[in-house]
Order: C-alpha cells, then sequence, then structure tokens
C-alpha cells in the first residue's frame, strides 16, 4: 500500500508540512552539490555508536535534529515527503501551526532516542525524516481512525489498482509491519544493512501516539464526519 491522499478536507492551509517539506527538498537539493556526501553524514548526522556515548548534549541534540533534514537519495526523500504530504495536514490542521512543530520534533527525537538505545554499538549514520513522519503517523491513527486513504495497492510489487482504506488499518499494518522487522533484527545488523531504522519508526509512532493522546486530554477531538469518504 502507498498512500496518495486523505479523503477528509483540512480547515485550514498545512503551511508548516509545506515548509518542512520545502526545507527538506532544499537540504536535499545541497546534498546533490557534494563530492564527499558520505563525510557530510558523519560529519552531520546522528551516529548511534558516537550519540551513545554524549546521549543528552548540544552536539548530539543539534545532529539528531540535522538528521531528520538529509536523505540518502529521490527514493528516500521522494517516499518520505508523500507521507508527509499525506498526513500531516490533518494533524497539523488539529494541532495548529505551533503545536505541530513541536510535535513533529519531538517526534523525531524520540525517534532518534529510541534508535540510538537499541543500535548503542552500531557506527552507521541514521538519516532520514522518517521518524518524525511516522510520529505524525501515529497522531493521525489516534485522531482520525476511520478516515479514508486513497492508495495505490499492490501485488508482489506492481501497482495493480487505487482502493480506498481506512486509516487505522493501514496504520496499523505499517506500524506492525516495522514491529515485526525491528524485533527480527535485534542482535543483528539487518535493520542497518536494510537501510530501514525500524525502531526509530517505531519510537515516533509510538511518541506520536502519547502526544495526541495527551492533546486530546484538553482539546475537543477532531469531528467525525461520517459521509468524509465522498469528499473528492
Amino acid at each position: 500500500m502507498f498512500p496518495i491522499r486523505t479523503l477528509r478536507k483540512t480547515k485550514s492551509t498545512p503551511y508548516v508540512t509545506y515548509i518542512l517539506i520545502a526545507i527538506n527538498a532544499l537540504v536535499f537539493a545541497w546534498e546533490l552539490t557534494q563530492p564527499r556526501l558520505g563525510d557530510q553524514f558523519w560529519a552531520l548526522a546522528l551516529v548511534p555508536c558516537q550519540a551513545s556515548r554524549s546521549l543528552f548534549t548540544p552536539e548530539t541534540l543539534l545532529d539528531s535534529i540535522r538528521t531528520m533534514f538529509l536523505h540518502g537519495g529521490w527514493v528516500h526523500l521522494l517516499g518520505n515527503m508523500m507521507f508527509l504530504f499525506v498526513f500531516g495536514p490533518n494533524v497539523e490542521d488539529y494541532l495548529g501551526k505551533a503545536r505541530y512543530v513541536i510535535f513533529y520534533f519531538a517526534c523525531g527525537m524520540a525517534a532518534n532516542l529510541l534508535h540510538t538505545a537499541i543500535n548503542w554499538n552500531v557506527c552507521v549514520p541514521s538519516i532520514g525524516a522518517s521518524g518524525a513522519i511516522a510520529g505524525i503517523m501515529g497522531g493521525f491513527l489516534l485522531l482520525y481512525p476511520a478516515t479514508r486513504i486513497q492508495t495505490v495497492a499492490f501485488f508482489f510489487r506492481i501497482p495493480v489498482g487505487i482502493t480506498n482504506v481506512q486509516a487505522f488499518y493501514m496504520l496499523i499494518y505499517f506500524f506492525a509491519m516495522d514491529l515485526i522487522n525491528g524485533l527480527a533484527s535485534l542482535g543483528a545488523r539487518t535493520a542497518q544493512t536494510s537501510g530501514v531504522a525500524f525502531w526509530a519508526h517505531i519510537g515516533g509512532f509510538i511518541m506520536g501516539l502519547a502526544l495526541a493522546f495527551t492533546f486530546m486530554l484538553f482539546r475537543t477531538p477532531p469531528e467525525v464526519d461520517p459521509f468524509e469518504y465522498l469528499d473528492a
């Protein structure tokens, strides 16, 4: 499954989501100008084996923020940005601009923290916005579980059509797959050699759930629109 858009309209323009996408794109454009990009990743990104020795220092905090805007290629960037574009606007709509910024970075930091804790002895730079975006997906799951997501369906990696899937089932599926793969990677390097930081996704997703639940304790939950799937 690959999401295209949500079938729920926002009440406000998601400027913060658009700005985050633009920043990621600009940073990637800068990456393309670097002749020794691998060295830049080592200098700027979060490296678990280094961060685990100085976890709560300004340098590690800065690395953890910068790493959210670095990507390893076009597929990595476009995949992350598409998920942010699909799930971010509705979460931003509910939280408001300032709280959404805090939410995004808190999820990213939680993702990096769990990834570092699990992979404390792995000396491979961890890059990408997927941890923070997983947090947005966790928040979306709690805020809009019944919302339909327009999705490209695949059969053995071959796209076979477009269908609408409830957010609850889609997001639970993604979390379950990350959890299964994350547990399978314990005691091995598969999570690193495959290029997917499953525990960062898990940490971000759980933080997104927790923060959305906290916000809902003090704010009225989003209205449920029984006909939202008709909005085209």
